[in-house]
This record gives C-alpha cells, sequence and structure tokens, in this order.
C-alpha cells in the first residue's frame, strides 16, 4: 500500500467522527487497510471495516469496563 492510499483510507475512516466516535477506528482503520491491501488490493475498503469493528470493539470494551465499575462500587452481596 503506499501512502497515499494509506493516508486516503484513514482520511475517509475518520470523516466527520469525533475525538470520541473514533476511539478504536483508526487503529482499526490501519489493521484493515493492510488486510485489504493483501487481499487484492482493497485497502479503502479494508480501512472502512476496519474502522467499523475498531470502533465497535472499543464501545465493547466502554461496556464491559462499565460494568466492572459498577460492580466494584456496589459489590451485590
Amino acid at each position: 500500500m503506499n501512502m497515499k492510499a494509506l493516508l486516503l483510507a484513514l482520511a475517509i475512516a475518520t470523516a466527520g467522527a469525533g475525538a470520541a466516535e473514533a476511539r478504536g477506528c483508526i487503529k482499526g482503520a490501519i489493521v484493515g487497510g493492510v488486510a485489504g491491501h493483501l487481499a487484492h488490493h482493497h485497502a479503502l475498503a479494508g480501512a472502512a471495516i476496519g474502522c467499523v469493528v475498531g470502533h465497535h470493539m472499543a464501545h465493547e470494551q466502554d461496556k464491559r469496563l462499565a460494568e466492572q465499575q459498577r460492580l466494584q462500587q456496589h459489590p451485590q452481596h
């Protein structure tokens, strides 16, 4: 993948996303872009999908952490 394609993929993946919304997106976009590039030069599609997956995983992790904190603050007897 050339640098132009990577930068374009990152720009597309994070376009319009605020800092909170972009959590996990950039890392996912990079991994997805590289994987897409290796899979018959589909770097942009890979970056977009990676962004969505990375964001979802970050959101799920946030939910797990919030639940753990809730249980620590209010343990059930």
